[in-house]
């Protein structure tokens, strides 16, 4: 009874309201609502709502199984046999590590991928066993971005089940090295060897219905190291002291930056992790630090890393100076991380696609920006767009992440609409 009331909300009731800061021309609206009329589409609606179970039960037991950034391998393998047996017959795993599935179009000219990311920020060892109090689920990963798996999992089998056959190629991919240090390595893989060429980009992470992220924000990662001799701290007191380096150079570090980004687009630096020593009464021989700066502006991005640069040397020749003995420090800061930016013009055809398919579903569309995988294609100035996992959820990167099936299914009707709107249906 439950499933039934749905449906008729779903198929035959949803109503399209024009958003009133959004523009949207109206070739796209047409598009949208024949897509949705078609007697097929109808029917692949109704399946998402059947399947909500499996749905779900997908969601639980891939979450279950760890996917550390480096370390994708289980899930890749588990997620790849899923997409066979959804029904997808061309399915593979590139030299990276990312799944392919590939079912091919009537005309197939062109490649239209949708994507979510296998890997979690968690390390390995963490405990990934789904909790369940009430309706709502508990697991680290379990919404960013095995959520978002799983909805592709039920739109490749519902594309079989209900006999529609896209135009162009469709292409189920699960990139590995989304998160952290993984710099997006996956999908950077995939745009550098053009195997499969790809020609438009829909990316799946995190976020409520009506999300439609189409700007990247970009970001620089940098692991910087001071090194020294290291000694005891009594008999050997004198010598230059990594800590005491790298602690000046955080002072001068973030008395700059925050000057820098107190107006101007924004801009954010972070010092996340910061280690080194082996033990209170010893002067260290290494401190090192990692720092992650992110901003809409890549301009802006040069001009931190400069800041940075010149904070770090100037707490060299400072610690340098004042030694009393024994060689100087040294200094080295590598570039750990490089997420591009850019934007997709909202006039963009995937973009407009994306707004009038969000408003057909009875849901406000925002455009906002993120750091996805999206953020490589947008780079490149290909149509990229990143759409929510829907339902509700929190807590994302921490042990206590949630998730909640409220209309979940609404967010896979949407990317489905989405997709077929890009690709084509005969």
């Amino acid at each position: 009874m439950r499933y039934s009331l749905i449906l008729a909300l779903t198929v035959f009731s949803f109503s399209f309201s024009q958003s009133e800061n959004l523009k949207v021309d109206d070739i796209y609206v047409k598009n949208i609502k024949k897509i949705a009329n078609n007697n097929k589409v109808k029917k692949a609606f109704k399946y998402i709502v059947d399947v909500e179970d499996k749905t779900n039960k997908n969601l639980i037991e891939l979450t279950e199984i760890e996917a550390p950034p480096f370390k994708e391998e289980k899930r890749a393998k588990e997620f790849s046999e899923r997409l066979k047996l959804a029904g997808i017959e061309k399915v593979w795993i590139d030299s990276i590590g990312n799944v392919i599935g590939l079912l091919e179009g009537s005309i197939g000219n062109k490649n239209i991928a949708i994507d979510a990311h296998l890997d979690t920020v968690f390390p390995e060892g963490t405990d990934v066993k789904v909790r369940i109090k009430n309706d709502t689920l508990f697991a680290p990963g379990i919404g960013d971005d095995t959520r978002g798996l799983a909805m592709i999992l039920t739109i490749a089998e519902t594309l079989i089940k209900s006999d529609i056959k896209p135009v162009d190629n469709i292409l189920f991919i699960g990139t590995v090295g989304e998160e952290g240090l993984g710099d997006l390595r996956g999908v950077r893989y995939l745009f550098k060897n053009n195997e499969p060429k790809i020609d438009s980009w829909i990316a799946i992470d995190g976020g409520s219905i009506g999300r439609v992220n189409n700007q990247a924000l970009g970001s620089y990662r940098y692991e910087v190291v001071f090194d020294g001799p290291g000694g005891h701290s009594w008999g050997a007191f004198g010598l230059v002291n990594p800590h005491h380096a790298l602690g000046a150079g955080i002072k001068n570090f973030v008395e700059k930056a925050d000057m820098y980004t107190d107006s101007g687009p924004k801009t954010s630096y972070n010092v996340g992790i910061i280690s080194g020593g082996t033990s209170i009464n010893s002067i260290p021989f290494k401190s090192s630090m990692q720092i992650d700066i992110r901003s809409i502006d890549p301009n802006r991005l040069n001009d931190m890393e400069e800041i940075l640069f010149k904070s770090m040397n100037e707490a060299l020749d400072e610690q340098n100076e004042i030694k009393r003995s024994g060689p100087d420090l040294k200094l080295t800061i590598n570039k750990i991380g490089n997420r591009p930016s850019g934007k997709v013009d909202e006039s963009v055809p995937l973009i407009q696609k994306t707004i009038a398919a969000t408003q057909y579903m009875g849901v406000e569309p925002r455009l906002t920006i993120g750091s996805t995988d999206s953020n490589i294609p947008i780079s490149l100035g290909l149509p990229a767009v990143t759409i929510g996992r829907g339902g509700e959820g929190g807590g994302a990167h921490s042990l206590d992440e949630w998730w909640l099936n409220k209309d979940g299914y609404r967010s896979i009707q949407l990317a489905l609409l989405l997709l077929l709107s890009e690709s084509g249906m005969n």
